[in-house]
């Protein structure tokens, strides 16, 4: 969940250049709108970064069988995919800053699907590398397109 929270706060801090340089530029200085607006993203931020990642905790899942990869995700719609291994057209993993930071990886599963690829994200480094190896493994094993 840090690493969720710190994904956010480093969204809130890009956010809070405008604001800033909109005090500087602003020749009245400590206005009340300034005040306003700070209050306002103050609260936001918060609440988004506190909230956010027990959210994602509670409703993320994800799962790779023999036969597919399952993952949930979403805030208020929440949506769940099915990949058939054998759809499965490419398996990649990727390591941020902040990912490296907490020695995590996102892995993403790309199929031909419309809907685009299937997103894991906040795996442990070696967990991620597994499931790489695992998933290009089982493909490779599968015959036919599944249609």
């Amino acid at each position: 969940m840090w690493y969720w929270t710190v994904k956010a706060a480093v969204l809130w801090i890009v956010l809070l250049v405008p604001q800033v340089i909109w005090w500087f530029a602003d020749s009245d200085g400590a206005s009340l709108p300034h005040v306003i607006v700070g209050v306002v993203w103050l609260l936001l931020a918060a609440v988004h970064m506190v909230v956010m990642p027990q959210w994602r905790y509670r409703v993320h899942r994800w799962e790779a069988t023999d036969t597919a990869v399952y993952t949930q995700t979403g805030w208020l719609n929440q949506e769940r995919r099915i990949a058939p291994i054998s759809r499965v057209q490419t398996v990649d993993s990727e390591r941020g800053p902040i990912e490296q930071l907490f020695k995590l990886a996102n892995v993403t599963v790309t199929t031909a699907s419309a809907a685009g690829p299937l997103k894991i994200d906040g795996l442990a480094a070696a967990d991620a590398d597994q499931l790489v190896t695992d998933l290009t493994t089982r493909v490779g094993r599968t015959t036919g397109d599944a249609t």
